[in-house]
């Protein structure tokens, strides 16, 4: 009986290191992959620790085809993780819309919940699409009202670039838990290839130490890990199409 439970749990170890892999869905000619992870993996069995939540996405289009043009994003992450800004100031768009990294920075550093990066292929006319990237910056605020997420970005190669994603968090019952959303300004000639973000803070209020992003473990008892639905993403581009993901990730059961 021993031997049967210690093999249980070897292969219960294996199957979750093997979940590791981004997510790749396809839809027509468009093709989107999702990846993230949790830092650390090891996590408490009951209640909640501090953790950097990573997400990204790629879009593409399949090899001779027009890349689609996103409009909307939405993610979703796992009941589980918990995203709290108890404490922390907030940042307005106009505070860093438009702005340098640098500018941004100086304005709402004690907002900062995050980085991560940006791409996009950009098409003009009378000459070939090139790629155009930046740098992200996650600060804690509002937009319309609601509790968000002002992403930043600023790029200034091939030419200066400066926008604000605002992502909407919305709390929701069931497997996933907090849902952010972000409606893509349109642009008939910036076309989203890919988002990277990671959301991490610690800091202190009224004493206590707190941590913007938190997570535990959902392993039963007697088991040491779990493998779980760590987040799922929406797409919907111009013309209707939509497409979503969701990615399984595992972690280790600490207590």
């Amino acid at each position: 009986m021993k031997k049967l439970l210690i093999s249980v749990a070897v292969l219960s170890i294996l199957a979750l290191t093997s979940l590791a892999a981004a997510e790749t869905i396809q839809k027509g000619n468009v093709r989107v992959a999702l990846d993230g992870k949790i830092t650390p993996q090891r996590l408490p069995r009951e209640g909640m620790a501090p953790v950097s939540v990573s997400v990204g996405t790629d879009i593409s289009a399949i090899k001779g085809k027009p890349l689609a043009q996103l409009t909307k994003i939405e993610i979703a992450i796992n009941s589980h993780g918990r995203l709290d800004a108890t404490g922390l100031p907030k940042c307005e768009v106009g505070d860093i819309q438009p702005a340098t990294t640098a500018k941004a920075l100086e304005e709402c550093r004690g907002s900062l919940i995050g980085e991560g990066s940006f791409s996009s292929q950009v098409s003009l006319s009378r000459q070939a699409d090139f790629p155009s990237q930046g740098k992200l910056y996650a600060f804690n605020g509002t937009y319309r009202g609601k509790p968000a997420i002002l992403a930043h970005v600023y790029g200034d190669e091939p030419v200066p670039t400066s926008f604000t994603l605002p992502f909407t968090i919305a709390k929701t019952k069931g497997t996933f838990g907090t849902t952010l959303t972000a409606a893509i300004p349109a642009s008939e000639d910036n076309f989203i290839t890919g988002i990277e973000l990671t959301l991490h803070r610690t800091y202190t209020y009224k004493g206590e130490q707190r941590s913007y992003a938190s997570a535990g473990c959902p392993a039963l008892k007697g088991f040491p890990g779990a493998s779980f639905d760590f987040a799922k993403a929406s797409y919907a581009f111009v013309g209707g199409k939509k497409l979503s993901s969701t990615l399984r990730r595992s972690c280790t059961a600490r207590g």
